[in-house]
Parts: structure tokens; sequence; C-alpha cells
């Protein structure tokens, strides 16, 4: 995973409520092994009709996102079944951050888990982030270290992290990564163990 720290970027708007897991990635794109390659299908339904040619009314279909790394969008994101492809999809397409009031909790973490950043907002502050992205392009900067998203207009959002996961996305750690990180302690232990 890459470590995030500081991102700047353009927002997409995605003005959606209760946007589940089958809508951010559908069932029939869940057969690959790899948890690469999945972005091309992220709001699939969404971004294609049913020949497969893209909907122009579809933010993600919009120029002006093209180079976004920050999704924002209304409550309950990511609620449905709990798979892991979904925050897959989404960072594989591109998107660092996800900017909502609120997102479903097995959703959450596995964000966390996979180099996404999951911020949780104000519904107000969130409304106004959409407005102002869906006029044009709007610019914001989420510094993860210090916990803010600063906004073109000098606007300053604070967001809370668990300091767990805040470690890893700095690091760009996974669990596994994190745990590696004591393996002289997990040596010494075992070694202990073994002389009982």
């Amino acid at each position: 995973m890459e470590p995030i720290n500081q991102v700047k970027s353009v927002i997409t708007p995605l003005n959606r409520t209760n946007v589940d897991t089958d809508q951010i990635i559908s069932k029939e794109f869940l057969k690959r092994i790899e948890r690469t390659g999945f972005g091309q299908y992220l709001f699939y339904h969404w971004r294609f009709d049913a020949e497969g040619n893209e909907r122009k009314d579809f933010v993600l279909n919009d120029e002006r996102f093209k180079d976004s790394t920050v999704l924002v969008a209304h409550e309950n994101f990511g609620c449905g079944s709990s798979r892991e492809h979904a925050p897959w999809s989404i960072y594989d397409y591109g998107f660092k951050v996800v900017i909502a009031p609120s997102f479903a909790d097995i959703f959450y973490n596995n964000c966390m888990k996979n180099g996404l950043l999951p911020i949780t907002l104000s519904v107000e502050q969130v409304e106004e982030l959409l407005k102002k992205g869906q006029q044009s392009q709007y610019s914001i900067e989420v510094n993860l270290a210090d916990q803010k998203v600063t906004t073109e207009d000098g606007a300053t959002y604070a967001f809370s992290i668990d300091p767990y996961y805040k470690k890893m996305l700095l690091n760009g750690w996974d669990e596994i990564e994190l745990t590696i990180q004591y393996e002289d302690a997990i040596r010494a232990y075992e070694q202990k163990q073994q002389a009982i």
C-alpha cells in the first residue's frame, strides 16, 4: 500500500445516499483472485448503459473529474454486503480518500485495511462540498497527520481517526506489514517459549 499523508485534488461529487457495495462493484465482477483490476468496474451500472456506452450524466464520466483522487458522497456510504472488493475497486480506480457523513462499519474498516482513507464530516460540511463540487472543479487538501480537510476557499474541517489506522495509513502498512514491525519481539517470545 502507498502511504497517505497529504492529498490535494479536485473532488468528485457523487450526490447519492445509501450507496451500497453492489452499486460500488456489482457481483458479476467478483471473479478475479487479485486485489487489482477492479477499478474498471467501479459503479459499472451507473457509468455504462446496457450496450457498454458511457452514460453522459454520471459524474465519473465527466472529464472535469478525470484525475480526481477524492470522492465525496452522502450518508451511509458502503452499506450492503461486506465485500472487500468495494474498497479495492475505489482504490484501484484512483481514489485515495472518500468523504461522507457516515459509512457502513464493515466498509469503513475495509477501507482502512486496504489503504483508502474514509473521512467522516458533518452533513452540512459534505453538502457544502457537494454543492461546490457540482458547480465547478473544486479542490480540497486532506492532511492526515493534522486530521484536517482544507477547501480552496480556506475553510478547514477537522476529522477523527483511530490512531491505529492513522499509523497504518501514514506508513502505507497493511496488517501484515504492521505485524512485521514487531518481528524481533515475536522471535524473542518464540525462543522463550521453546526454552520452557
